[in-house]
């Protein structure tokens, strides 16, 4: 079982910027592929970026240039730098581990955090 902890979600204006952590309960974080999801009301849960156990990534092309994601093996914590927010990347923002199979940036994984919430206002 791996526990997964969200923090360093916030209200900001746009332009502005938030940094995600994600802190997992394992030893094994750093042979774990990882992602970060988000949902907005009434919407799909979207994936944003994942990262795999050698370090490649992928996002969702709506934050390229403008996230991004990372991880630090030694504190079993992954990140999101989130810059030049918009309105919106609105959303409840996730931390997923073990991913399943299929694409990274589609929800098959068996761990998932309880979500930071992220509110960008105009």
């Amino acid at each position: 079982q791996v526990h997964l902890r969200e923090s360093g979600g916030g209200s900001v204006q746009s332009g502005g910027s938030l940094r995600l952590s994600c802190v997992a309960s394992t030893y094994l974080f750093s042979d774990l592929y990882m992602a970060w999801f988000r949902q907005a009301p009434g919407k799909e849960r979207e994936g944003v970026a994942c990262i795999d156990d050698g370090g490649r990534i992928r996002y969702t092309d709506s934050v390229k240039d403008r996230f991004t994601i990372s991880r630090d093996n030694a504190r079993n914590t992954l990140y999101l730098q989130m810059n030049r927010l918009k309105p919106e990347d609105t959303a409840m923002y996730y931390c997923a581990a073990y991913h399943i199979s299929g694409s990274c940036l589609r929800p098959n994984y068996k761990y998932w955090g309880q979500g930071t919430q992220v509110t960008v206002s105009s």
